[in-house]
C-alpha cells in the first residue's frame, strides 16, 4: 500500500535550514509499529502521522514519532503539520484544532504569497520536577568546565529538558554530549533531554541554544518547539510576581548544525500564573512523493475493508 508524504523544513524561511519533518498527511490503516517504523526509515527528527479526529468538531489527529520514541507532543511537528494540511489544501489556512497526546492543540496558521507559517496554543503552563541535576554534574554531561554552567532548571510540555545556561553563545558551540555522563546523570531522570542556551530569561530576549535527546534517537535537534514552550513559560513565571501581560522570547537554535532556525515564544500571564503558552515560525516546502508500506504493518481489518471497496470499484468498472 503505497501512502503520500511531504517533507518541510519547520522554524525556517529558507529551504535547507530549519528543522526536518516527514508527515503522512494519510495514515489510516498503518499500524504502531508501521509509524515506528517509518520514522526510523525517514530518520528525521520527527515524522507525524495524519488521521481522523476523534471529535468531528477538531481538523485533524496527529501522532509524532522519533527514530525511538512516540511523543506526546512537540513543537516543530505541530507547526509543520499544520502547514503541510494548508499546503496540501486539506485545511484553509486560519485556525484549527489538531488532537495530539497531551490533549487538543490549537494551531492558527497564515499563508502571505508562498511564504507558509504556523503557531501553536496550549493553554496550560509547564511542569516542572521537585528536584533538579546539580550544574557540576550537568556541566560534565556537556564536557565544560563546572564554571560554565550558569544555572540549570527543569520543565517539560510533554517532553521534557534539562535546560542549563551558559555564559555566550561560544560555550553553547563548544558543549559535546559526553555519553557516559548522560546515561549516569540523565539518561534515567525527569528530565532526560538536554538544552544548553546563552542568553537572559527576561522579556524580549534571544537566546541562542542547542538540545540533544539521544533518549529519543536525536543526537542533536535543529529546532525544538516543546523546549521553547517549557522555557517561555518557566521564565514567564520566575518574572510573574503578580503580574498580567504577555512574556516573549526569541530563540535561535541549529546553527552549530548548519540548520539556523529561528522561533517565537510567548506566554500569557494572569496574576503571575500562565494561562497559555504558544510557538510560530516559518515552515518552508521540501519534497512530496511516496512511500510503500508492506501489508503486514497495516492494520488487517482495515486492509480487507480497502481492498474490498476496490475490487468493488474494479467489477463496476468493468461491468460498465
Amino acid at each position: 500500500m503505497r501512502y503520500d508524504f511531504m517533507t518541510l523544513d519547520v522554524f525556517t524561511d529558507t529551504p535547507f535550514g530549519g528543522n526536518q519533518l516527514a508527515v503522512l498527511t494519510d495514515a489510516r490503516g498503518l499500524t504502531t509499529e508501521a509509524m515506528q517504523t517509518i520514522a526510523k526509515e525517514f530518520d528525521y527528527p520527527e515524522t507525524t502521522f495524519v488521521l481522523p479526529p476523534d471529535d468531528p468538531a477538531h481538523a485533524r489527529r496527529v501522532r509524532i514519532f522519533t527514530p525511538g520514541a512516540e511523543l506526546p507532543f512537540a513543537g516543530h511537528p505541530t507547526v509543520g503539520t499544520a502547514c503541510a494540511l494548508v499546503m496540501a489544501h486539506h485545511c484553509a489556512a486560519g485556525d484549527f484544532v489538531l488532537e495530539e497526546g497531551v490533549g487538543p492543540v490549537l494551531v492558527s496558521t497564515k499563508v502571505e504569497g508562498d511564504a507558509y507559517s504556523a503557531r501553536l496554543r496550549i493553554a496550560r503552563a509547564p511542569e516542572v520536577p521537585d528536584t533538579v541535576p546539580a550544574s557540576n554534574d550537568v556541566a560534565a554531561v556537556l564536557s565544560l568546565q563546572p564554571g560554565d554552567v550558569l544555572g540549570v532548571f527543569c520543565a517539560g510540555m510533554g517532553p521534557r529538558f534539562t535546560f542549563a545556561q551558559v555564559a555566550s553563545p561560544e560555550v553553547v558551540d563548544r558543549s559535546q554530549l559526553d555519553h557516559q555522563h548522560w546515561r549516569a546523570i540523565l539518561a534515567d531522570s525527569w528530565a532526560p533531554n538536554l538544552f544548553v542556551f546563552a542568553g537572559e530569561l527576561s522579556d524580549g530576549s534571544e537566546l541562542y541554544g542547542r538540545m540533544f535527546a539521544p533518549s529519543l534517537g536525536i543526537a542533536e535537534d535543529p529546532a525544538t518547539g516543546a523546549a521553547a514552550a517549557a522555557i517561555v513559560g518557566t521564565a514567564a513565571l520566575r518574572a510573574g510576581a503578580g503580574r498580567s501581560g504577555t512574556f516573549r522570547l526569541d530563540i535561535v537554535q541549529g546553527v552549530a548544525m548548519g540548520r539556523p532556525s529561528f522561533l517565537s515564544a510567548a506566554a500569557e500571564l494572569e496574576g503571575g500564573t500562565v494561562s497559555a503558552i504558544e510557538v510560530g515560525g516559518g515552515c518552508a516546502f521540501i519534497a512530496e512523493g511516496q512511500i510503500e508500506v508492506p501489508d503486514h504493518l497495516l492494520e488487517q481489518d482495515w486492509l480487507r475493508g480497502t481492498k474490498a471497496a476496490a475490487n468493488k470499484t474494479a467489477s463496476t468498472c468493468e461491468g460498465a
